[in-house]
């Protein structure tokens, strides 16, 4: 088990729960967390759903030990398979659950992690967090759920993905993809209580509002880039198999020692 499950005062607490990988995210991580998330849209007692980490970091991103067969038989149909049902469709429908939701982000959040905290409503950072997406390294214009520039704007999510630096909490904050940065060992209460004050609203009131926010970003095409964009994305994995060896997978190595 990956991912611990807890309903308490009409908040879902769903909590990635594999800390000595930086929760890095393997195939049997993100169904457990699909189905939590399923469960919380389910379940009539939950009024807001809080995703949060265990451990120093929020997510390393893709385990690529786990999702990758040997580089002979990769295919350019498997990965486009495998990605669409687990990074853009999963990130694409927890961010349509109708209930609120609020991702608790500390250290680091690399990469496939943005795909977990992205499609929450809001993201409450610790004051240590930094997200980056530095897979232009390996030959790829960015992850899956291409959120970059709704999220950070066209040129801070150009210098991310150009540069591979990390932005930290503060200028997340300062652009408006995250909403409050807390000190570090504040951030789990402070999280609680910003969903507790939510959960105290009505609940079709809240629906319709996250319902009208979101329309208004797919009217703007927000969906139908995250559509295209993924295509493009798997472009990279295309000239990645024309290389002997697929380079992608030789950067594994290089990519998990920015982990401490």
């Amino acid at each position: 088990m990956y991912i611990d499950y807890e309903v308490a005062d009409k908040i879902a607490a769903i909590t990635l729960n594999r800390p000595e990988a930086a929760n890095a995210q393997n195939g049997a991580l993100l169904d457990e967390l699909d189905a939590a998330w399923t469960k919380a849209a389910e379940d009539p007692d939950v009024a807001v759903i809080v995703l949060r980490a265990e451990g120093k970091h929020f997510s390393a991103g893709h385990d690529l030990n786990d999702r990758w067969p040997a580089p002979a038989e990769i295919t350019l149909e498997w990965i486009y398979g495998a990605e669409t049902r687990r990074y853009l469709e999963y990130s694409l429908r927890w961010r349509n659950v109708p209930k609120p939701s609020i991702a608790a982000v500390q250290g680091r959040c690399i990469a496939g992690g943005l795909l977990l905290c992205w499609p929450c409503d809001l993201i409450v950072a610790a004051e240590d967090a930094s997200f980056s997406d530095p897979v232009v390294m390996m030959g790829i214009g960015g992850v899956e759920y291409h959120g970059h520039t709704w999220e950070l704007g066209a040129r801070k999510a150009k210098e991310i993905l150009f540069t591979g630096r990390p932005v930290t909490a503060a200028e997340a904050e300062q652009v408006g993809m995250v909403n409050k940065v807390v000190p570090r060992d504040q951030l789990d209460a402070e999280t609680r209580a910003l969903a507790e004050h939510i959960a105290t609203m009505p609940s079709f009131g809240l629906r319709q509002a996250k319902r009208a926010v979101n329309q208004t970003l797919d009217v703007q095409g927000f969906y139908a880039a995250i559509q295209s964009v993924f295509d493009i994305h798997q472009s990279g994995h295309g000239n990645a198999l024309s290389v002997s060896g697929y380079p992608i997978l030789m950067k594994l190595d290089e990519m998990k020692a920015k982990i401490q």
